[in-house]
């Protein structure tokens, strides 16, 4: 299926699945060889990193997510305390999705509300997988959607961290819909990860 958006690289998909900096962390090859499968045609000898790792979207999340990111944040969340540890959490994801807002912006030719609303008008294979939705608006002033299924909701509330997924991943949505163009503002009022029966995106284009 090809890939349609501003996210369309291989990077791109890595930092829907991670928060910056752990994909490093990891240290992975396995996890590495998933995403860069799709280059191996490229190579005259397909090297063994390059190998299709033959996981699924639930695998990679599990492994990224429930292996190592949930159990280091739990282990700081305890030493910390839980409400300064997760005001920490928000801070460090608004400025996290400010950037994410931002690099989106470069790589698309404008960085309209047109280009912004294609991930959930024309979604990629990596949104198709990760998350089941109904578009409620799509108007030149409004984007709304209704998310039913989300595998980052599901992989962490299996996990008994909710609160550390809203922290450092949904908080950070806001942030991002301003750092993609400042005439973006986004609204919610419901999640999945907060238990609720559906996340209620809705980004406004205000000039």
């Amino acid at each position: 299926m090809e890939t349609s958006g501003p996210t369309s690289t291989r990077r791109d998909f890595l930092t829907k699945v991670l928060p910056a900096g752990t994909l490093a962390c990891l240290g992975c090859t396995k996890l590495c060889g998933l995403f860069q499968s799709a280059y191996a045609q490229e190579a005259d000898q397909q090297h063994k990193f390059l190998a299709d790792s033959e996981m699924s979207f639930a695998d990679v999340f599990g492994f990224a997510f429930a292996g190592y990111y949930i159990p280091i944040l739990q282990g700081l969340r305890s030493q910390i305390g839980e409400d300064e540890f997760i005001d920490m959490v928000k801070e460090a994801s608004a400025e996290s999705g400010r950037n994410a807002g931002k690099n989106m912006a470069r790589g698309v030719p404008s960085n309209d509300f047109a280009s912004f609303k294609s991930w959930a008008t024309a979604p990629d294979r990596f949104f198709q997988h990760a998350l089941t939705w109904d578009v409620v608006e799509n108007s030149e002033t409004a984007l709304e959607v209704k998310i039913t299924e989300c595998l980052w909701a599901q992989t962490f509330r299996q996990a008994e961290a909710a609160d550390i997924r809203y922290a450092s991943i949904c908080h950070g949505d806001f942030a991002m819909a301003s750092g993609y163009n400042p005439q973006m503002r986004m609204e919610r009022t419901k999640t999945l990860m907060q238990g609720h029966d559906c996340c209620n995106h809705r980004w406004l284009w205000e000039s």
